[in-house]
Formats: structure tokens, sequence, C-alpha cells
């Protein structure tokens, strides 16, 4: 059974990334999506894309420039949206950053450029969006987390702290939604092969590098794939690829027992270092 099939799907992040990788895959499954991202070049270019990509003549699609961290275009962006298109079946929050780094030498302004990208960015498309949605009584609403989201990982503590609060968040969020028909879910992917990854390379510490080095890299379209064949039987928590459900199931049954591991790898890392 094609769940998106005829859906109205909104994703943020959509022009690049596993953001654009949903997009191809739901267009290809029939459901009419819309792209909201700040880059007008990049939306048009997706746009295209996905488009090409359609099934049936009766799927629409649009783009939609807009920065999630500003509330004062976004919420005419998205209120228009609604005009033109009504309440989306489904958002997905893709959009994000991550700029690496020890944090003796990040700068403070990092810390708050990434949780308002990563964190409020996300609320604020669901506090625009959710009071159609709950006037309707149903839809699904999907948060992107990582693995740095229930994993302190060395170099990220920008990163991951914005991933934990978007945790939080859709734990709280989920629990609150439920009895009004609206699903929750929460996306871990580990390490994954995108633009922004590549951005990430230059700024990652020594350690960084050789952690992540022994880390299997997914696709963003093994990703995508993953997320909306777990989302259609709305699952809460889901975790793409082996090792991140490996590290969710290791960091929630075994608690404690992350840390001594994860310690034990970062030794190996600066003996590296000292003795490559």
């Amino acid at each position: 059974m094609n769940t998106y099939k005829n859906k109205r799907i909104l994703i943020t992040g959509g022009s690049s990334g596993i953001g654009l990788a949903l997009a191809r895959q739901l267009s290809s499954l029939g459901a009419s999506v819309h792209l909201l991202a700040r880059s007008p070049e990049r939306l048009q270019s997706s746009l295209k894309t996905i488009k090409e990509m359609r099934i049936s003549p009766e799927q629409n699609f649009s783009a939609i420039q807009a920065d999630v961290t500003d509330l004062e275009t976004l919420a005419p962006a998205l209120d228009q949206f609604e005009q033109a298109f009504g309440a989306p079946d489904i958002v997905i929050n893709a959009a994000g950053v991550a700029h690496p780094g020890e944090f003796a030498e990040l700068e403070i302004e990092t810390f708050h450029w990434v949780m308002e990208i990563n964190y409020f960015g996300t609320v604020n498309v669901i506090k625009l969006l959710l009071p159609a949605m709950r006037k309707r009584g149903s839809g699904h609403i999907i948060n992107f987390s990582s693995i740095a989201g229930y994993m302190g990982v060395y170099g990220y503590t920008a990163y991951g702290a914005s991933k934990y609060a978007v945790r939080g968040f859709s734990d709280a969020l989920r629990a609150e939604l439920k009895p009004k028909g609206i699903a929750v879910s929460v996306i871990f992917p580990p390490d994954t092969d995108t633009p922004q990854l590549a951005y990430e390379g230059p700024f990652k510490p020594p350690i960084t590098k050789i952690l992540s080095g022994n880390a299997k890299t997914m696709t963003a379209d093994e990703v995508a794939a993953i997320t909306l064949r777990q989302a259609a039987k709305q699952r809460y928590i889901i975790t793409p690829g082996f090792e991140s459900s490996l590290f969710f199931t290791l960091s929630s049954l075994l608690g404690r027992l992350i840390y001594p591991i994860m310690d034990m790898q970062i030794t190996q890392a600066i003996k590296k270092l000292k003795h490559p």
C-alpha cells in the first residue's frame, strides 16, 4: 500500500541533501511535494527535478523561499502556502546545519546559529502549521535529529546540543499530539553523504576525523527510503542504518556502558595521532 499517494507534504531543507532525496522519492510515489528553503536558485532547480518524477498530473508542487529562523517572513510564506494548497498532511523538518570543532575553539555565535536553525527552526515551522492540522484532526510531523542527538560525539558540542533539543521536543510533542490524531516521528541518521557533510570536513578536529573515518557513511537516498518506510508505519523512533540502530540500542538499554565505549574509541584515535 502506497501511504504517500495524493498526500500533501511540506519539506524544509528540501532543496538539497536528505530533504531533496525525500522530495524525489515522494514525488515518484504520487505525493504533492512542497519545498521550503532559503536559496531561490537551488529551490527552482530542485523543484524542476521533482516535477519530472511525478507519476500523475494531479500532483502539485511549489517552492517556498523562506528562512526557518525568521518568523516575520516565515509566517506569511506558510500562510500563503496554506491558502493556496491547504494544510499539509505531512510536515518534514529536514533543514539543518552543523559546524564541528572542539568546544574551546568554537565561537559562541556558532552555538546560537546552529540552535536557531536546527531546533528553533523546527519549532517555528510546527508552531505555524499545527493549528490547521489540529483543526483537521490528522497529520504527521517528521523531525530530523541525528546520532549526535542521543550520543555525544567528539567535536560536535554545538550540533549535538541542538539535536538533543530536537529529540526532547519531539518526545513531548508526540505525547501531546497523539491523542489529537497527529503522529510524530524523529529520525536519527548517521553520517550521510550530503553537501552538509562535505562542508563539515575542513572544520573537524583530527580526533573527529579518525572517529568518523571508522563509521559507514550512508547515501541520502538510503536514509530517505528507510525514513519513508518506517514513517509509513507511524514508527516514532527511526534509526537508519546498522550503526545508528546499534548505538541507539546501546545508549537506550545499556545506559552508562556507552560512555566507556566512546572513551575507548577516543583513546585509540589519540594514539593514532601520536603514532601514525
